[in-house]
Protein backbone atom coordinates (compact mmCIF):
# COMPACT_ATOMS: atom_id res chain seq x y z
CA UNK A 1 0.00 0.00 0.00
CA UNK A 2 1.95 3.10 -0.80
CA UNK A 3 2.41 5.61 1.99
CA UNK A 4 0.08 8.76 2.11
CA UNK A 5 1.70 11.49 4.31
CA UNK A 6 -1.00 12.49 6.97
CA UNK A 7 0.26 16.07 7.96
CA UNK A 8 1.05 16.38 11.77
CA UNK A 9 -0.28 19.78 13.49
CA UNK A 10 3.11 21.41 13.05
CA UNK A 11 3.99 20.30 9.59
CA UNK A 12 0.34 21.12 8.62
CA UNK A 13 1.23 25.02 10.18
CA UNK A 14 3.84 25.40 8.26
CA UNK A 15 2.09 24.02 5.32
CA UNK A 16 -0.56 26.99 5.71
CA UNK A 17 1.85 29.41 7.12
CA UNK A 18 3.50 28.66 3.32
CA UNK A 19 0.31 29.29 1.55
CA UNK A 20 -0.39 32.58 3.29
CA UNK A 21 3.21 33.73 2.14
CA UNK A 22 2.24 32.65 -1.71
CA UNK A 23 -0.91 34.78 -1.48
CA UNK A 24 0.87 37.48 0.15
CA UNK A 25 3.64 37.59 -2.54
CA UNK A 26 0.94 36.87 -5.33
CA UNK A 27 -0.75 40.11 -4.06
CA UNK A 28 1.61 42.25 -2.67
CA UNK A 29 4.53 43.12 -5.06
CA UNK A 30 8.06 43.81 -3.08
CA UNK A 31 9.99 46.74 -3.88
CA UNK A 32 13.37 46.34 -5.81
CA UNK A 33 15.21 47.30 -2.49
CA UNK A 34 13.33 44.68 -0.35
CA UNK A 35 13.85 42.07 -2.82
CA UNK A 36 17.13 42.58 -3.47
CA UNK A 37 17.51 42.56 0.19
CA UNK A 38 15.65 39.31 1.34
CA UNK A 39 14.90 37.68 -1.95
CA UNK A 40 10.89 35.49 -1.99
CA UNK A 41 10.79 33.16 -0.02
CA UNK A 42 12.06 29.69 -1.51
CA UNK A 43 8.60 27.88 -1.52
CA UNK A 44 9.30 24.89 -2.40
CA UNK A 45 12.14 24.44 -0.65
CA UNK A 46 9.85 25.11 2.49
CA UNK A 47 7.49 22.69 1.72
CA UNK A 48 10.20 20.22 1.53
CA UNK A 49 11.59 20.96 5.01
CA UNK A 50 7.57 20.61 6.36
CA UNK A 51 7.37 17.10 4.46
CA UNK A 52 10.84 16.23 5.89
CA UNK A 53 9.81 17.45 9.45
CA UNK A 54 6.60 15.35 9.18
CA UNK A 55 8.11 12.25 8.12
CA UNK A 56 10.67 12.20 10.56
CA UNK A 57 7.66 12.69 13.16
CA UNK A 58 6.13 9.56 11.83
CA UNK A 59 8.42 7.67 11.08
CA UNK A 60 11.34 7.58 12.73
CA UNK A 61 12.35 4.64 15.40
CA UNK A 62 11.66 6.67 18.59
CA UNK A 63 9.78 9.64 19.28
CA UNK A 64 11.01 12.78 18.92
CA UNK A 65 9.27 16.31 19.95
CA UNK A 66 8.40 19.34 17.80
CA UNK A 67 10.96 21.68 19.53
CA UNK A 68 14.21 19.24 19.52
CA UNK A 69 13.50 19.05 15.40
CA UNK A 70 13.32 22.32 15.00
CA UNK A 71 15.63 23.68 17.37
CA UNK A 72 17.81 20.92 15.83
CA UNK A 73 16.95 22.45 12.41
CA UNK A 74 17.82 25.90 13.09
CA UNK A 75 21.53 24.38 14.32
CA UNK A 76 21.85 22.87 11.25
CA UNK A 77 21.08 25.98 9.23
CA UNK A 78 23.55 28.25 10.77
CA UNK A 79 26.42 25.11 11.25
CA UNK A 80 26.30 25.09 7.74
CA UNK A 81 27.40 28.66 7.12
CA UNK A 82 30.87 29.16 8.39
CA UNK A 83 32.52 27.38 11.54
CA UNK A 84 31.75 30.81 14.03
CA UNK A 85 28.17 31.07 13.61
CA UNK A 86 25.91 29.20 15.60
CA UNK A 87 22.66 29.16 17.64
CA UNK A 88 22.94 29.49 21.57
CA UNK A 89 20.58 27.94 23.76
CA UNK A 90 19.97 29.21 27.13
CA UNK A 91 22.89 27.39 28.40
CA UNK A 92 25.32 28.22 25.47
CA UNK A 93 24.22 31.98 25.74
CA UNK A 94 25.53 31.78 29.45
CA UNK A 95 28.56 30.10 28.85
CA UNK A 96 29.26 32.95 25.98
CA UNK A 97 28.53 35.82 28.69
CA UNK A 98 31.14 33.94 31.33
CA UNK A 99 33.73 33.92 28.90
CA UNK A 100 32.83 37.34 27.94
CA UNK A 101 33.25 38.50 31.74
CA UNK A 102 36.04 36.56 32.43
CA UNK A 103 35.20 33.33 34.52
CA UNK A 104 33.65 30.39 33.66
CA UNK A 105 33.87 26.12 34.65
CA UNK A 106 35.76 24.11 32.33
CA UNK A 107 39.10 22.96 31.24
CA UNK A 108 40.48 26.12 29.19
CA UNK A 109 40.91 25.60 25.56
CA UNK A 110 39.88 27.64 22.13
CA UNK A 111 38.37 25.21 20.10
CA UNK A 112 38.33 25.59 16.01
CA UNK A 113 36.93 23.88 13.58
CA UNK A 114 39.08 22.34 10.41
CA UNK A 115 37.74 20.55 7.55
CA UNK A 116 35.41 18.61 10.03
CA UNK A 117 37.91 18.19 12.99
CA UNK A 118 37.95 20.09 16.17
CA UNK A 119 41.27 21.42 16.55
CA UNK A 120 42.74 23.46 19.92
CA UNK A 121 43.46 27.06 18.77
CA UNK A 122 44.49 28.22 22.64
CA UNK A 123 44.81 26.89 25.72
CA UNK A 124 44.46 29.36 28.32
CA UNK A 125 46.67 30.56 30.56
CA UNK A 126 46.96 28.95 34.55
CA UNK A 127 43.92 26.71 33.18
CA UNK A 128 44.11 22.68 33.44
CA UNK A 129 44.44 22.25 29.68
CA UNK A 130 47.62 24.66 29.54
CA UNK A 131 49.13 22.59 33.08
CA UNK A 132 48.35 19.54 30.96
CA UNK A 133 50.76 20.36 28.35
CA UNK A 134 47.91 20.89 25.68
CA UNK A 135 49.30 22.81 22.80
CA UNK A 136 47.87 25.12 19.88
CA UNK A 137 47.37 22.49 16.57
CA UNK A 138 46.09 19.39 18.80
CA UNK A 139 43.08 17.39 17.16
CA UNK A 140 40.31 16.20 19.92
CA UNK A 141 39.81 13.12 18.17
CA UNK A 142 37.05 11.57 21.19
CA UNK A 143 35.80 13.22 24.46
CA UNK A 144 34.88 10.77 27.09
CA UNK A 145 35.40 8.11 24.47
CA UNK A 146 33.13 9.87 22.00
CA UNK A 147 34.22 10.48 18.56
CA UNK A 148 33.97 13.82 17.98
CA UNK A 149 33.64 13.77 14.10
CA UNK A 150 29.97 14.53 13.81
CA UNK A 151 29.64 16.86 16.52
CA UNK A 152 28.54 20.32 16.00
CA UNK A 153 30.82 22.98 17.73
CA UNK A 154 28.38 23.34 20.54
CA UNK A 155 27.84 19.90 21.11
CA UNK A 156 32.22 19.76 21.88
CA UNK A 157 31.93 22.73 24.15
CA UNK A 158 29.24 21.20 26.02
CA UNK A 159 31.28 17.84 26.79
CA UNK A 160 33.94 20.28 27.30
CA UNK A 161 32.25 21.99 29.68
CA UNK A 162 30.68 20.76 33.22
CA UNK A 163 30.78 20.92 36.69
CA UNK A 164 34.09 22.17 38.86
CA UNK A 165 35.96 18.88 40.33
CA UNK A 166 34.71 16.21 37.80
CA UNK A 167 36.64 15.23 34.88
CA UNK A 168 37.08 14.60 31.60
CA UNK A 169 39.13 12.93 29.32
CA UNK A 170 40.48 14.05 25.74
CA UNK A 171 42.14 11.99 23.17
CA UNK A 172 44.28 13.67 20.79
CA UNK A 173 46.47 13.64 18.40
CA UNK A 174 49.78 15.71 17.58
CA UNK A 175 52.02 16.30 14.38
CA UNK A 176 49.70 13.14 12.92
CA UNK A 177 51.62 10.99 15.90
CA UNK A 178 49.43 8.65 17.49
CA UNK A 179 46.72 9.56 19.43
CA UNK A 180 46.90 9.42 23.42
CA UNK A 181 44.74 10.35 26.18
CA UNK A 182 44.38 13.03 28.82
CA UNK A 183 42.59 13.21 31.91
CA UNK A 184 41.59 16.66 33.00
CA UNK A 185 39.82 17.93 35.77
CA UNK A 186 37.61 20.58 35.47
CA UNK A 187 37.79 23.63 37.13
CA UNK A 188 35.96 27.49 37.84
CA UNK A 189 38.64 29.73 35.82
CA UNK A 190 38.52 33.02 37.09
CA UNK A 191 40.64 34.38 34.07
CA UNK A 192 42.16 37.34 34.51
CA UNK A 193 43.53 38.01 30.63
CA UNK A 194 46.59 40.21 31.32
CA UNK A 195 49.68 39.78 33.34
CA UNK A 196 53.07 42.13 33.70
CA UNK A 197 56.50 41.81 34.95
CA UNK A 198 60.10 43.75 34.32
CA UNK A 199 62.03 41.04 32.70
CA UNK A 200 65.30 42.99 33.16
CA UNK A 201 65.89 46.72 34.44
CA UNK A 202 63.87 48.97 31.62
CA UNK A 203 62.58 45.98 29.92
CA UNK A 204 58.72 45.17 30.66
CA UNK A 205 56.76 42.50 29.41
CA UNK A 206 52.93 42.73 29.04
CA UNK A 207 50.92 39.22 28.51
CA UNK A 208 47.70 39.09 27.38
CA UNK A 209 45.52 35.62 26.80
CA UNK A 210 42.38 36.68 25.79
CA UNK A 211 40.51 39.41 25.24
CA UNK A 212 37.55 40.23 27.80
CA UNK A 213 35.56 43.15 28.50
CA UNK A 214 38.05 44.58 30.96
CA UNK A 215 40.84 43.73 28.78
CA UNK A 216 41.60 47.87 27.88
CA UNK A 217 41.37 48.62 31.73
CA UNK A 218 43.86 46.20 32.61
CA UNK A 219 46.35 47.07 29.85
CA UNK A 220 46.44 50.87 31.41
CA UNK A 221 47.01 49.16 34.84
CA UNK A 222 49.77 46.95 33.83
CA UNK A 223 51.56 49.69 32.22
CA UNK A 224 51.44 52.27 35.02
CA UNK A 225 52.37 48.83 37.48
CA UNK A 226 55.93 48.49 35.00
CA UNK A 227 56.58 51.85 35.52
CA UNK A 228 56.55 51.74 39.32
CA UNK A 229 58.43 48.74 39.02
CA UNK A 230 61.16 50.52 37.18
CA UNK A 231 61.76 53.08 39.51
CA UNK A 232 59.44 55.86 37.92
CA UNK A 233 60.95 55.38 34.83
CA UNK A 234 59.97 55.30 31.20
CA UNK A 235 60.97 51.80 29.60
CA UNK A 236 63.95 51.06 27.17
CA UNK A 237 61.52 48.56 25.90
CA UNK A 238 58.52 46.59 26.22
CA UNK A 239 57.27 42.96 25.03
CA UNK A 240 53.62 43.01 24.00
CA UNK A 241 53.31 38.83 23.77
CA UNK A 242 49.67 37.96 22.05
CA UNK A 243 50.74 33.84 21.35
CA UNK A 244 48.22 31.50 21.96
CA UNK A 245 45.17 34.51 22.22
CA UNK A 246 42.51 33.11 20.59
CA UNK A 247 40.63 36.72 20.89
CA UNK A 248 37.86 37.79 22.25
CA UNK A 249 35.85 41.01 22.47
CA UNK A 250 36.67 43.46 19.57
CA UNK A 251 36.27 46.36 21.03
CA UNK A 252 38.60 45.74 24.05
CA UNK A 253 41.19 44.81 20.82
CA UNK A 254 40.52 48.52 19.78
CA UNK A 255 40.96 49.45 23.33
CA UNK A 256 44.40 47.79 23.81
CA UNK A 257 46.06 49.09 20.81
CA UNK A 258 44.60 52.51 21.47
CA UNK A 259 46.98 52.07 24.50
CA UNK A 260 49.64 52.03 22.40
CA UNK A 261 48.92 55.06 18.98
CA UNK A 262 48.01 58.25 19.60
CA UNK A 263 46.65 58.68 16.65
CA UNK A 264 45.15 56.81 13.38
CA UNK A 265 42.88 54.40 11.90
CA UNK A 266 43.33 50.93 14.44
CA UNK A 267 40.26 48.57 12.28
CA UNK A 268 37.25 49.21 10.28
CA UNK A 269 34.94 46.14 9.82
CA UNK A 270 32.61 46.17 6.75
CA UNK A 271 29.39 43.80 6.05
CA UNK A 272 26.45 43.69 4.29
CA UNK A 273 24.20 45.58 7.16
CA UNK A 274 24.35 49.35 8.05
CA UNK A 275 25.82 48.91 11.30
CA UNK A 276 27.97 46.55 10.95
CA UNK A 277 30.22 49.21 9.09
CA UNK A 278 32.50 50.64 11.66
CA UNK A 279 35.73 52.70 12.38
CA UNK A 280 37.58 52.40 15.25
CA UNK A 281 39.92 55.55 15.84
CA UNK A 282 42.98 55.86 18.28
CA UNK A 283 43.02 59.02 20.45
CA UNK A 284 45.82 61.58 21.27
CA UNK A 285 46.77 59.48 25.07
CA UNK A 286 50.09 57.09 24.44
CA UNK A 287 49.96 55.10 27.63
CA UNK A 288 53.04 53.04 26.66
CA UNK A 289 54.62 56.46 26.11
CA UNK A 290 55.89 55.90 22.55
CA UNK A 291 58.37 52.68 24.06
CA UNK A 292 59.72 50.46 21.80
CA UNK A 293 57.53 47.62 21.19
CA UNK A 294 57.49 43.95 19.98
CA UNK A 295 54.67 41.79 19.70
CA UNK A 296 55.03 38.44 20.03
CA UNK A 297 52.71 36.46 17.64
CA UNK A 298 51.82 32.92 16.64
CA UNK A 299 49.43 30.47 14.93
CA UNK A 300 47.69 30.52 17.74
CA UNK A 301 46.90 34.22 17.81
CA UNK A 302 43.87 34.79 16.38
CA UNK A 303 41.04 37.27 15.87
CA UNK A 304 41.00 40.22 18.45
CA UNK A 305 44.94 39.48 18.43
CA UNK A 306 45.40 39.98 15.13
CA UNK A 307 43.59 43.24 15.20
CA UNK A 308 45.81 44.47 17.17
CA UNK A 309 48.79 43.02 15.72
CA UNK A 310 47.65 44.34 12.36
CA UNK A 311 46.76 47.69 13.47
CA UNK A 312 50.80 48.02 15.31
CA UNK A 313 52.44 46.49 12.82
CA UNK A 314 50.36 48.94 9.82
CA UNK A 315 51.35 51.92 12.06
CA UNK A 316 54.52 50.76 12.41
CA UNK A 317 54.50 51.01 16.26
CA UNK A 318 56.10 48.43 16.92
CA UNK A 319 58.30 45.14 15.65
CA UNK A 320 55.89 41.92 15.00
CA UNK A 321 57.99 38.86 15.62
CA UNK A 322 56.74 35.08 16.08
CA UNK A 323 54.79 32.80 13.30
CA UNK A 324 51.71 33.60 11.05
CA UNK A 325 48.90 33.73 13.22
CA UNK A 326 45.71 31.64 13.24
CA UNK A 327 43.71 34.20 10.21
CA UNK A 328 40.22 34.56 11.55
CA UNK A 329 38.96 38.70 10.30
CA UNK A 330 35.40 37.86 10.64
CA UNK A 331 33.45 39.73 13.68
CA UNK A 332 30.22 37.54 14.87
CA UNK A 333 27.34 39.65 16.30
CA UNK A 334 25.57 37.94 19.04
CA UNK A 335 21.56 38.43 18.94
CA UNK A 336 19.45 37.98 21.33
CA UNK A 337 16.10 35.77 20.25
CA UNK A 338 12.94 35.18 23.11
CA UNK A 339 13.63 32.70 25.72
CA UNK A 340 16.98 33.70 26.51
CA UNK A 341 18.53 32.48 23.40
CA UNK A 342 20.54 33.67 21.02
CA UNK A 343 22.47 34.22 17.41
CA UNK A 344 25.90 33.91 17.28
CA UNK A 345 26.24 35.37 13.28
CA UNK A 346 28.85 36.17 11.47
CA UNK A 347 28.26 39.80 10.06
CA UNK A 348 30.96 41.67 8.86
CA UNK A 349 34.89 41.19 8.01
CA UNK A 350 37.44 43.29 9.66
CA UNK A 351 40.53 45.21 8.07
CA UNK A 352 43.93 46.67 9.35
CA UNK A 353 44.31 50.05 9.04
CA UNK A 354 46.21 49.91 5.58
CA UNK A 355 43.43 47.83 4.45
CA UNK A 356 44.15 44.18 4.41
CA UNK A 357 42.22 41.50 5.47
CA UNK A 358 43.33 38.77 7.99
CA UNK A 359 40.16 36.34 7.02
CA UNK A 360 42.06 32.55 6.04
CA UNK A 361 45.39 34.33 5.75
CA UNK A 362 46.86 35.42 9.20
CA UNK A 363 49.49 38.38 9.87
CA UNK A 364 53.17 37.72 8.53
CA UNK A 365 55.41 38.54 11.18
CA UNK A 366 58.23 41.40 10.37
CA UNK A 367 61.15 39.07 11.94
CA UNK A 368 59.85 35.19 11.53
CA UNK A 369 61.23 33.34 14.75
CA UNK A 370 60.11 29.61 15.37
CA UNK A 371 59.65 28.50 19.04
CA UNK A 372 62.80 26.70 20.11
CA UNK A 373 64.19 26.00 23.93
CA UNK A 374 67.07 27.86 25.38
CA UNK A 375 69.39 25.57 26.69
CA UNK A 376 72.84 27.23 29.29
CA UNK A 377 75.93 26.13 28.88
CA UNK A 378 77.35 25.30 32.66
CA UNK A 379 79.90 27.93 33.87
CA UNK A 380 83.59 26.11 33.39
CA UNK A 381 85.93 27.56 35.53
CA UNK A 382 88.17 30.08 34.09
CA UNK A 383 90.95 32.58 34.92
CA UNK A 384 91.52 36.19 33.59
CA UNK A 385 94.39 38.41 33.81
CA UNK A 386 94.04 40.03 36.87
CA UNK A 387 93.80 36.11 38.43
CA UNK A 388 97.72 35.95 37.71
CA UNK A 389 100.26 36.96 40.63
CA UNK A 390 102.37 39.65 39.09
CA UNK A 391 100.04 40.95 36.71
CA UNK A 392 100.36 44.76 35.96
CA UNK A 393 97.33 47.58 36.92
CA UNK A 394 94.74 49.26 34.77
CA UNK A 395 96.67 51.85 32.38
CA UNK A 396 94.07 54.13 33.91
CA UNK A 397 93.97 53.18 37.41
CA UNK A 398 91.00 51.19 37.13
CA UNK A 399 90.41 48.21 39.80
CA UNK A 400 91.50 44.75 39.07
CA UNK A 401 88.49 42.49 38.18
CA UNK A 402 89.25 38.88 39.16
CA UNK A 403 87.28 36.07 38.39
CA UNK A 404 84.59 36.01 40.65
CA UNK A 405 82.45 33.00 42.21
CA UNK A 406 79.64 32.90 39.63
CA UNK A 407 76.27 33.62 41.47
CA UNK A 408 73.49 30.85 41.27
CA UNK A 409 71.19 31.45 38.19
CA UNK A 410 67.87 33.29 38.78
CA UNK A 411 64.84 32.01 36.60
CA UNK A 412 63.45 34.11 34.58
CA UNK A 413 61.07 33.40 31.45
CA UNK A 414 63.42 34.75 28.87
CA UNK A 415 66.15 31.96 29.65
CA UNK A 416 63.67 29.29 28.72
CA UNK A 417 61.47 30.76 25.68
CA UNK A 418 63.54 31.19 22.62
CA UNK A 419 61.04 33.68 21.56
CA UNK A 420 60.95 35.63 24.06
CA UNK A 421 64.78 36.10 24.32
CA UNK A 422 64.97 37.15 20.75
CA UNK A 423 62.78 39.89 21.52
CA UNK A 424 64.16 41.28 24.28
CA UNK A 425 67.83 40.62 22.38
CA UNK A 426 66.14 43.16 19.57
CA UNK A 427 65.02 46.07 22.22
CA UNK A 428 68.28 45.91 23.60
CA UNK A 429 69.68 46.06 19.95
CA UNK A 430 67.22 48.93 19.55
CA UNK A 431 68.10 51.11 22.29
CA UNK A 432 71.87 50.51 21.62
CA UNK A 433 71.11 51.80 18.16
CA UNK A 434 68.98 54.75 19.47
CA UNK A 435 71.61 55.79 22.28
CA UNK A 436 69.37 54.67 24.84
CA UNK A 437 71.60 54.42 28.61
Amino acid sequence: MPYLPRLTPLAMSLALLLGSAASQAAETPSSPATSSARGELPLDELRTFAEVLDRIKSAYVEPVDDKTLLENAIKGMLSNLDPHSSYLGPEDFRDLQENTSGEFSGIGIEVGMEDGMFRVVAPIDDTPAAKAGIQPGDLIVKIDGKPTGNLSMMEVVDLLRGKVGTTVELTLVRNDDEPFDLELTRASIPVKSVKSLLLEDGYGYLRISQFQVNSGDEVGSALASLKKENAGKKLNGLILDLRNNPGGVVQAAVEVADHFMRKGLIVYTKGRIPNSEMRFSADPRDASENVPLVILINGGSASASEIVAGALQDHKRGIVMGTESFGKGSVQTVLPLTNERALKLTTALYFTPNGRSIQAQGITPDIEVKPAKVTREKDHESYKEADLAGHLGNGNGGADKPTGKPAAPVARPQDDDYQLNQALSLLKGLNVTRGAK
